[in-house]
């Protein structure tokens, strides 16, 4: 049902989809790459459960889960991924100044690429400056008289991800490193993906990816693994359990 509501939102069927397009579903639109963010999100989360003692039941739980879903998603192979891997690895290879930095960064392409590794898997993060919309942000009455430079961010320049090198910094000089973006999965594999999880639409699938790394890290943080600080007294939550011995509930304890 889901997915045909993609398709009536969308005004010409295509092989592929197109970015930021709607999916049929109030506030929710086709996500720009759905296979890398999955692989990302899930290799996280696995990475995040390794910590967890073996004998979890929400780690045994939610890494059968995620593996599962890891592995459909890693099987569905866009066209040409091979070859954009090798020519990506070479660049990195090839830049260790760019991607092998704490950093992730030559000096005027700070922070622009980040590599970490999650679960085993080597990934490439692109951070992008964060574009403030003036119409959206509360007017402090001060005058703004910081306008645009050669070096600042446009939305265009947003929306591209890729910001103009201000000639006046330091560095800029410098050789600056763009990776190719990834291949993307056609219309049809996704909606295979999106068959084999069987959990709406690959958006709402990567809405619940994060919401499940969100949790794992806050349970792990609070170490939810340990003893109470303060033990429950003998039969403090007795009469949530059903004598099936007799037929009889169990009442509350009187006060």
């Amino acid at each position: 049902m889901r997915r045909t509501l993609r398709q009536l939102a969308a005004v010409k069927p295509s092989r592929y989809l197109e970015s930021g397009a709607p999916t049929g579903l109030t506030g929710l639109f086709t996500h720009p790459s759905p296979r890398s963010s999955l692989i990302f999100l899930y290799s996280s989360t696995l990475d995040k459960l390794s910590q967890f003692p073996e004998s979890s039941l929400y780690r045994q739980s939610t890494e059968a889960l995620t593996k599962h879903r890891l592995s459909i998603i890693s099987a569905s192979v866009p066209e040409g991924h091979a070859e954009w891997s090798e020519k990506t690895k070479k660049i990195v290879a090839e830049h260790p100044e760019v991607f092998n930095t704490p950093e992730g960064g030559i000096p005027h392409e700070a922070e622009k690429y980040v590599k970490v590794t999650k679960s085993g898997r080597s990934f490439v993060v692109s951070k992008q400056e964060k574009f403030v919309d003036d119409t959206r942000t509360e007017w402090d009455s001060e005058e703004d008289t910081v306008g645009f430079s050669n070096g600042g961010v446009t939305e265009a320049d947003e929306a591209v991800g890729q910001a103009p090198v201000n000639p006046m910094r330091p560095g800029s000089d410098e050789k600056t490193v763009v990776l190719d973006p990834e291949p993307q999965l056609t219309a049809d594999q996704i909606v295979d993906v999106e068959n084999k999880i069987g959990a709406g639409l690959i958006e709402e699938v990567i809405q619940v990816a994060e919401g499940e790394l969100k949790l794992a890290d806050v349970l792990l943080q609070a170490q939810v693994w340990e003893d109470l600080e303060e033990k429950p007294l003998e039969g403090q939550w007795s009469y949530f359990s059903r004598d099936t011995g007799t037929g009889t509930t169990q009442t509350p304890p009187q006060k």
